[in-house]
Order: structure tokens, then sequence, then C-alpha cells
């Protein structure tokens, strides 16, 4: 009789197809859901939008189109332009005032100052504020009779006056100035990163051949950073295209419609005077504008890229 005991079966490991088919598709299982959500509640939301805008939509969507008649009623009317002019005014100002502070304080802090890092972070630190706490602040600090100018009267300048933020054809300016005043550390932070990344060894080739300090930052380090630029002026044009809340909580849009931007003039239509199409309508010329700025912008810089 035979004793001998069977050896144990052996765990057959699946084929090595089906192990690399499950490690290709895990990327796509993991990333669908996120991309199956960002279609439906960005561009599916972007495009009802879009088709808003051709409907007579009042307190409720309809979904009738009438063709271009909201965009004929938008151009038609006066407080649109007045928005517009805003935005210029605000978003030129804006994207100076950041990219030049920016810069000025990031090569301020690239001299590996005493308590950089304090520094650094005191500048960055009205980022981490949301635009309704600066805009209440910034209220608060530009109120002619609680903020600066009242404090400058008390100690003994009465003929002082700094009242921008009541005043019509000022009101535009100090918003530029609370958004400047938070934006301007991101910017440093962009600034000081493109710094600490340029080769030292040119900077002191430059120094060899006589350089001063004047020419090799016009020369050499501010031509270096022109992809901080690219990437700062993109994200400083969003954020003034679809300022909102700066406004809002700093001037409401006043006085009168004075500090009024495409924003808030989307809003008030949309779902204050119960006008869904006309906002709808406002809203795709900020998307549109967002496209007009972005996009050749991104094409110019991938050509000089690729010519590169």
């Amino acid at each position: 009789m035979n004793t001998t005991k069977a050896a144990p079966a052996k765990l057959v490991s699946p084929p090595k197809r089906v192990a690399d088919y499950i490690e290709s598709a895990l990327p796509k299982i993991v990333l669908g859901p996120t991309l199956l959500v960002g279609l439906i509640f960005i561009y599916g939301f972007i495009a009802w939008t879009g088709w808003l805008s051709f409907t007579d939509s009042r307190l409720l969507p309809r979904y009738e189109l009438v063709g271009f008649v909201q965009y004929i009623t938008l151009f038609e009317n006066e407080r649109w332009w007045t928005s517009l002019k805003n935005l210029g005014v605000f978003g030129s100002l804006f994207i100076l005032v950041c990219l030049g502070t920016g810069l000025l304080l990031a090569i301020l802090l690239d001299q590996r100052i005493r308590a950089e890092g304090f520094l650094r972070a005191i500048y960055l630190y009205p980022m981490a504020l949301s635009f309704i706490v600066t805009g209440t602040a910034w209220r608060w600090i530009l109120n002619p009779g609680l903020g600066l100018q009242n404090f400058v009267r008390q100690l003994g300048f009465e003929t002082f006056t700094f009242d921008w933020i009541v005043t019509p054809g000022m009101s535009i300016y100090a918003v530029v100035i609370a958004g400047a005043w938070q934006s301007s550390g991101f910017v440093m932070a962009l600034f000081l990163a493109g710094l600490r990344g340029i080769d030292d060894s040119i900077i002191k080739a430059a120094q060899v051949d006589g350089a001063g300090p004047v020419r090799i930052y016009t020369s050499i380090i501010i031509p270096s950073l022109r992809p901080v630029f690219f990437s700062s002026i993109i994200i400083l044009s969003h954020m003034a295209i679809k300022a909102f809340d700066l406004v809002m909580a700093l001037t409401g849009g006043g006085p009168g419609f004075s500090s009024d931007l495409p924003a808030i003039f989307m809003y008030t239509f949309a779902f204050n005077r119960n006008q869904i199409g006309l906002g709808a309508a406002s809203a795709m010329i900020m998307l549109m504008t967002v496209v007009a700025i972005i996009v050749p912008m991104i094409y110019s810089e991938t050509r000089k890229a690729h010519r590169g």
C-alpha cells in the first residue's frame, strides 16, 4: 500500500495579462468618478448657463430659445458698460500693483536677510484670509469716520482727507488697495520660488564680467522670471474678472454703481431682479473674457517653448 502523502496544491497566481490589465485600468477607475463629476458640475452647468442666456428666463428657467435678445439687452444696459469700465481699471491696476509689489518683496527676501521665514509668513498671511474678511477689514480702515482719516485727524492733521470709499470717482481704487494687499504676498511667493531656481553660476559669471546689481537684475534675473510672470498674470486676471466677495464686503458696488463689476452685475440681475436670462448672458461674457485672455497667452507661450 502506497502511504506517500500527496504534495499540497500550490496557489495559482492570476495570469500576468489579467494583473497587467488591472494595473493599467486602476487609474481610470480611480479618476473616472472625478472626471464624471467635473463634466457634469463644471462643463454641464456652463452649457446650461449658455442655453439660459438665449432664453427669456425670469424668476424660473425657461427653455424656449429667443435668440440674442438677452445679449442685446445686456449691451444696451448702461450699468453693464460701467461695470466693464470698472473691470478695466480694477484689473489693470490690480495686476500691475501685485506684480510690482510681489517682485520687489521677493527681491528683498532673496538677499538672505535675517528672519526671512518670519517676514515671508507675514507677507503671505493676508492670502490665508477670505476676500469677505479682507473687504470687511478694509471697509473699517477706509471709513472716513472710523478709520485712517479719523486717526490722522486725531493726530492733529485736521485737513487730512482720505474718503475714497465714499467718493464715486475713487471707490474703485479703494477696491484695488484691498485686493492688492491680499494678493501681493502670493505673487511674492511665486517670484521668490522663481528667484531661488535661477542658476547662481550665471549670476557669478556676470559679476566676473563686471555687471552691477541693476544690470544683473534687468538683463538676467527678471528675464529669467518670464514663466513666473506668465503664471501670475493668468492667476491675477482670473481673480480680477471673477471678483465679487471683496467688492460686496468693501463697497457693495457703490456709491451708486461706481465700483460695480461684472460679477456683481450678474448676481444682482440673476438673483435680486429675477432676470436669470440676462444674468446668464453676463456670465457667458465673463467666461468669454477669461478665455480671450488666457487662451492666446497659453498659445503664445507654448509656441515659444516649441521654438526654444
